[in-house]
Order: structure tokens, then sequence, then C-alpha cells
């Protein structure tokens, strides 16, 4: 996908990830707009980008397409999607005092991550559908799951699960969308350098960065955006999951 005058769209572009991500596609020429539900991080990601901000909830049906809509009016039609957007509770199935895990914490984890992620997926991918082809393809999909997918550990059973719907979603949403041409990826991050992690002493940042064999280190949200990039480029690259961890596989807790 040539990115030059391309209109992309990145949710939870505000920061981390998807901050990385926006800034990416921006120095290769697309027109970015950024959707999140932090305006001071938004706006000031969108002016440093020379790009859009949108406040939405992705898990909002009226919000989603309102955001869209606002998006194509400045931009044109989308024509790369990044899906960064999420939230990382963490809670065990029976708390220590026995009790059980909130069911609208759980319920919301899902609406967020799951939910959330189909949400702008399909009705990216309806306008997109719409789009002269841009060489061989029309649109390019990247949704970000995570390795708690495949070894969620304790506390996170209801961001593994939604995780895992975005793992399950990637091959048949690819397989629906083809005869649009459009291409439909996951990216599976381990330990990155997110803005929850900042937020930790260093000596834990460099205990959790310990624990990935090689590099032995936290991941960059740059390195999340290059893969981004390699994926953008690769037509080849469809319905595929991969992980970008480092080789890490985690520990229960």
């Amino acid at each position: 996908m040539e990115l030059k005058g391309v209109a992309a769209i990145v949710t939870g572009g505000a920061s981390g990830l998807g901050g990385a991500t926006a800034r990416m596609l921006a120095a290769y020429g697309a027109k970015v707009t950024i959707f999140d539900l932090s305006e001071e991080s938004g706006h000031a990601m969108a002016k440093e980008i020379g790009g859009r901000f949108e406040k939405l909830d992705v898990s909002d049906d009226a919000s989603v397409a309102g955001g869209l809509a606002a998006a194509e009016a400045a931009h044109g039609v989308a024509r790369v999607l990044v899906n960064c957007a999420g939230i990382a509770p963490a809670v065990k199935t029976v708390g220590r005092e026995g009790q059980p895990h909130a069911l609208d914490l759980f319920r919301k984890v899902v609406e967020v991550n799951l939910i959330g992620t189909f949400n702008v997926v399909s009705k990216f991918a309806a306008r997109a559908a719409t789009g002269e082809p841009i060489g061989e393809e029309r649109g390019v999909i990247i949704c970000t799951a995570s390795v708690a997918a495949y070894d969620g550990q304790m506390g996170q059973a209801a961001y593994a699960a939604s995780k895992g719907g975005i793992v399950g979603l990637t091959l048949p949403v690819a397989r629906d969308l083809a005869r649009s041409a459009i291409r439909v990826m996951t990216i599976a991050p381990g330990i990155f350098l997110t803005p929850m992690l900042l937020g930790l002493p260093q000596a834990a940042q460099d205990s959790l960065g310990q624990q990935v064999p090689f590099p032995s280190r936290l991941g960059k949200p740059e390195e999340y955006a290059l893969l981004v990039k390699s994926i953008l480029d690769n037509p080849m690259l469809n319905g595929e999951v991969i992980r970008l961890d480092g080789a890490i596989r985690m520990a229960p807790r």
C-alpha cells in the first residue's frame, strides 16, 4: 500500500503503540486521523503529525460512524486502519476475599477491545470497499491482539479473552473482505514500553525486560510501527497473526 497522500485511521493513536504508528504513517505522507478518548493527548499528537483528532468511543456504534464520516470528509476514503485502542485491567476470576470477577468489568473489556475493534473494522471496510483500487488493493486493516491471547497470566481472564477474540476474527474477516481487495492482519505484541509501563520504576521495567529471551528488554512502540509498515508493504501478508515479542512465553504470573 502506497502511503503518500493516502487517508489512514489509527485508533488509540494518541500515545503508545498507536502514537508511534500515527507518527510513522504521517512520516510516509499519509493523512492520519486519530481516534481516541484522550482529548489533550489526541490533539497534541494530531498537531505534531499534521493530522486530525476525533474523540470517540470505539465500542459505540454512532460514535464510530460519526468519526469515520468526519475523517472521510477531511481526507477522503480511508485506506489504512490500525486498531490500537484497548484497556487492560487486571482482576482475578475469584478475588482474595472470595468475591467473583465483576461481570460489568469483564463485559467492558470485551466491549472495548473486541467489539470495539470489530465495530471500527466493519465500518471502515464498508467505506474502503467503495474506493478505487490502489494498485491491487483497496485497503489494509491491522488489528492489535496480545501474547495474552495465547499465554494469558493470572488476572487476565477478561483481557486474554478479548484479545483471543481478535486473533479468532482475523482469518474469517480477511476471507470476508477478500472480494473487496482489503487485507486483514493482526499483531500480537509482547511486553512493550507503553505509557502504563513507563509509570513503573526503572527497576521494575528492567525486570520485565529481562524476561524476554532476546532482545532482553521491553519492546519499543517504534518497533510495533515498523511491523505495521512491513505489513502495509507486503501484499501477500493477509489473514495472519504475527507475534512481536522477542520469543517470550508468559509465565502464570
